[in-house]
């Protein structure tokens, strides 16, 4: 296996985020929707936070379903903005970091996705799924 392969190879570059002025009902239907667990929130395009299916679902823990089988948590939803449940301090890798880096930056941190950003540009997303992927093509 090569050790210098560029994260660029493998990240999403089509980014579904969020802005600030989105809410956390609309969140959770992109979740759901794209089947995503992380998504960048930015201002611009410049990335100002990291919100996972995970800080959402905490959040959501007064659950009610319709009878048309819809799953109503907007009550819930509405208490909160996206930056009051976003992580603030997000540990971004340029596009040209290799694969191995990003890698060992998952495993220690024990993130699941970390967002690429050049010249202050979110330009894509890598998961540890992505990883995995890229891993098993190479056995």
């Amino acid at each position: 296996m090569r050790h210098h392969i560029p994260v660029s190879s493998i990240m999403t570059k089509n980014v579904i985020a969020l802005t600030r002025s989105d809410d956390l009902e609309r969140a959770e239907k992109l979740f759901k929707r794209h089947k995503i667990k992380h998504m960048p929130v930015v201002s611009g395009e410049v990335i100002i936070g990291m919100l996972s299916y995970t800080d959402l679902m905490r959040i959501s823990y007064a659950e009610v379903s319709e009878e048309n089988g819809h799953t109503v948590d907007s009550v819930v939803f509405n208490m909160f903005t996206i930056e009051q449940v976003m992580a603030r301090d997000v540990v971004t890798v340029t596009s040209q970091t290799s694969i191995k880096k990003v890698a060992q930056i998952l495993a220690e941190r024990e993130f699941h996705a970390l967002p690429i950003v050049d010249n202050g540009i979110l330009v894509g997303i890598v998961t540890t799924t992505d990883l995995l992927n890229y891993f098993i093509k190479q056995i």
